[in-house]
């Protein structure tokens, strides 16, 4: 396939502050991603850590902590933290085997808001390189274990088109929970409200109720109930593997994966509908709602009540929809987060001089009310670009502009909304200056720490990762990053370097989104580079799943028509795209857009 040179830029200017920010962001991201490396793993790449681990929960923490760097290279990182990105997937994957969390190269047996987290590791390496054949097969398997192809991990029950348990894995559906899988966790969750009512010492009137899991009784009671009643059968939380399923789609274009899910997607819309809208949190292995919780359609795991409430639901529907909306261009797959927004909505009342909205449903019916979370229906819009979503959007008031890292390095999206949508230049320079200013927290945290490693959480490496770069995919990509937890990462354009055979912008090249509409974007492109000419490519969407229609510089409109084009840019030289785009217009895919 021949990509079109549409343009080239030849006279010489200034680069602009946020384009020369980036690359010296990009040149200290590939100085210190080996030194974190070397900092904190041995030789063969595993953790400097404890000899034994135990339980079901972990590895996805330690997955996470080095994330960021196949993204980080899909973005213009450097080949080093790409190679050292695969050698800590394999360390990681192999002492976590040890401590008896993995089986086959994946997590045994755990829930899908941490295989989640986990995965999203994978994810990354079809944007870093579709053409690697370990991650291809291992995708493939790994999607295997869901629809029905792993003998061992049979995870599908293709007649009632449901995940048979919430605990899942390369072992197969979990049907039973021991105290041993919770042992990391039971401090952790001695704090959080009991995930029932009825345990015996608690208050039944009181929802928020906390049963202390560090006692003994009180956790025996607890796991107890969690067994009769949360296991087996399906909670919408699993709808978070259909990221897995998807990413295996983009890697065949196999219809069977395009297929299961959809139909995923589908059986919840049907079992929401079957319950008057609101979508359960539980149903039983014959797929009756409440079937192991005496008719109630609330109690599941990580459902409407325990243990963060609506997070999980409005997050997995969101997901599940935005995987759909990626393999059929339908955004009506969206309806089932919709709904559940909307009925959150409805059921919102001022309270404490704000409007809020409940967080959790219970014996007692609803209550934590809390500000509405507007992340959710911002990435909505984005997703659809349309008016009714950005409605919802809008009627949670004003969005703070101020931005934050947290967990994983994940960047709070408003003030790069701010900047595509109100036009705040100056959103580009904050996010940028915050990246620099993170990164040097982390680096002062890693300087100081000289505790005992045996001692250390395991959260303690994605806390101080220093490659932190979901600001620079925002501000490049045109979009709010990943929905935490396992989304794919659904944006507006991404670059390829032709010359090097490989993703991300070339070196010396900063790119800016501007501007995003409902069908255009401006995006701005500076090569930094004082001696060297650089070309560049730039692909409709993440997965190319986008169309240009045409492209304008100045005063000169080039019709495109299709995925790709590329720009050549002499030394030190800028320039501003104003792209019009037809949006979902092609099957997603991984390729590269040159045969390989």
């Amino acid at each position: 396939m021949t990509v079109p040179t549409l343009f080239e830029s030849t006279e010489a200017v200034v680069p602009p502050r946020w384009a020369r920010a980036q690359r010296q962001l990009i040149d200290l991201m590939n100085d210190v991603a080996p030194k974190f490396v070397r900092r904190y793993t041995r030789d063969d790449g595993t953790l400097v850590w404890r000899d034994e681990w135990p339980g079901m929960d972990g590895s996805d923490d330690a997955y996470e902590s080095f994330w960021s760097f196949p993204l980080f290279y899909a973005l213009g990182g450097s080949e080093e933290a790409h190679d050292l990105s695969r050698r800590e997937w394999n360390a990681i994957t192999w002492q976590f085997t040890q401590y008896g969390q993995v089986h086959n190269e994946y997590d045994a047996y755990y829930d899908w808001m941490h295989h989640g987290e986990s995965s999203t590791y994978i994810y990354y390496y079809g944007l870093a390189n579709p053409y690697v054949h370990q991650d291809r097969e291992r995708a493939l398997r790994f999607a295997g274990m869901y629809i029905g192809e792993d003998e061992e991990a049979q995870n599908w029950d293709p007649v009632h088109k449901m995940i048979r348990s919430p605990i899942n894995g390369s072992r197969g559906p979990q049907f039973e929970m021991s105290a041993e899988d919770w042992v990391t966790h039971r401090e952790v969750l001695a704090g959080y409200l009991s995930p029932y009512e009825d345990v015996p010492g608690l208050d039944p009137n009181d929802p928020k109720a906390i049963a202390d899991w560090n006692d003994d009784e009180a956790f025996g009671e607890v796991l107890k109930r969690m067994n009769a009643r949360m296991v087996p059968g399906d909670v919408p939380l699993n709808l978070n593997a259909t990221s897995l399923v998807t990413s295996a789609y983009m890697y065949t274009g196999d219809e069977k994966y395009r297929r299961w899910v959809l139909d995923y997607v589908e059986a919840w819309a049907e079992r929401a509908k079957r319950n008057g809208g609101i979508i359960p949190d539980n149903v039983g292995p014959n797929d009756e709602i409440g079937e192991r919780m005496d008719g109630k359609w609330w109690g599941g795991y990580y459902g409407w009540r325990w243990p963060h409430g609506s997070m999980n639901i409005l997050e997995s529907t969101l997901i599940g929809g935005s995987n759909a909306l990626l393999l059929t261009g339908d955004d009506s797959y969206l309806d089932l987060h919709r709904s559940q927004w909307d009925a959150l909505w409805a059921l919102g009342e001022e309270r404490d001089g704000a409007f809020q909205t409940p967080n959790r449903h219970g014996d007692v019916g609803w209550f934590d009310y809390r500000a509405p979370n507007v992340r959710y229906p911002l990435h909505l819009y984005c997703l659809t670009r349309k008016p009714a979503d950005r409605a919802r959007m809008e009627r949670c008031g004003p969005l703070s502009t101020r931005g934050g890292f947290s967990k994983g390095g994940q960047y709070t999206p408003f003030a790069w909304f701010d900047l595509v949508d109100g036009g705040n230049a100056g959103a580009a320079d904050e996010m940028l200056d915050a990246t620099y200013q993170e990164m040097c927290r982390r680096l002062a945290l890693i300087r100081d720490d000289d505790g005992d490693p045996a001692e250390w959480d395991v959260h303690h490496w994605q806390n101080l990762n220093p490659v932190v770069c979901e600001p620079l995919a925002q501000l490049t990509t045109g979009s709010p990053g990943a929905i935490y937890h396992g989304g794919l990462l659904h944006a507006a354009v991404r670059y390829f370097d032709p010359e090097a055979q490989r993703p991300g912008l070339p070196e010396g090249v900063s790119a800016l989104v501007g501007r995003v509409s409902d069908d255009a974007i401006t995006v701005h492109l500076a090569n930094t580079n004082l001696l060297e000419a650089r070309e560049v490519l730039l692909q409709a969407g993440a997965f190319g799943e986008h169309a240009f229609v045409d492209a304008t510089v100045g005063d000169s409109v080039v019709e495109v028509g299709g995925r790709h084009f590329s720009v050549r840019m002499d030394a030190a030289t800028e320039l501003r795209i104003d792209l019009t785009m037809e949006r979902h217009a092609n099957a997603p895919t991984y390729d590269f857009p040159w045969p390989v």
